[in-house]
C-alpha cells in the first residue's frame, strides 16, 4: 500500500517536477502539497469495509484488532486510560505511549476528534485502529512536529474509563 501510494504521488507530481526548470517556485511548492494532499486521500481510500474498516462521519475510519472489551463503553464527557501508538501514513511513528511504557490518561473531550468518535465505540480491553483524515486530526496547520494536511493513524487499547 505505501509503495502504491508513493508512485502516485510521484505521478500526480511528475508534469510539474519536469518543468520545474522554467516553473516559479511557487508552483513547484503547490504541485508537492497537491501530491502529497492526493497521497493522504488516496491511503483512505483504499481502507475497505472488506478489510474490516468501518467509516463515519467525515471520512474516519477505524476498525478493531482485539474486540474482548467488555461493559461499558466511554462517552465524550469521560477521561479515559489508554495504550497509543500515532504514526503518519509513510509508517514513521510520531507518539507513543507503548514506546514511553506508561499509558495515557485523558478527557476524552479535550482530544482530536477522530478520537472523539472513535474511542467511545471500544469497550474495556479493546484495540482498534483509527485512521484519521486531517479534518478530524490538527487540520491544514498541523501541529508541532504534525504537518498540516496530515492523514494520522493511530493504534488504541482502551484500559479503563474513569467516568467524568
Amino acid at each position: 500500500m505505501r509503495a502504491l501510494i508513493a508512485l502516485c504521488a510521484i505521478a500526480l507530481a511528475a508534469p510539474a517536477l519536469a518543468d520545474n526548470r522554467s516553473a516559479a517556485p511557487e508552483q513547484a511548492a503547490e504541485a508537492a502539497e497537491r501530491a502529497y494532499h492526493n497521497a493522504q486521500q488516496l491511503y483512505l481510500s483504499g481502507l475497505m469495509a472488506s478489510d474490516g474498516w468501518y467509516t463515519m462521519e467525515g471520512g474516519l475510519r477505524w476498525r478493531y484488532i482485539e474486540y474482548v472489551g467488555t461493559g461499558d463503553k466511554p462517552t465524550v464527557s469521560d477521561t479515559v486510560t489508554v495504550h497509543y501508538t500515532g504514526r503518519f501514513i509513510d509508517g514513521e511513528t510520531f507518539d507513543s505511549s507503548f514506546n514511553r511504557g506508561t499509558p495515557a490518561t485523558f478527557p476524552l473531550s479535550g482530544l482530536i476528534t477522530a478520537w472523539e468518535m472513535a474511542i467511545p465505540q471500544m469497550g474495556v480491553g479493546d484495540t482498534i485502529e483509527i485512521a484519521a483524515p486531517s479534518n478530524l486530526a490538527y487540520g491544514p496547520r498541523g501541529r508541532r512536529s504534525i504537518p498540516g494536511g496530515a492523514t494520522l493513524l493511530f493504534e488504541v487499547q482502551l484500559i479503563e474509563i474513569a467516568g467524568p
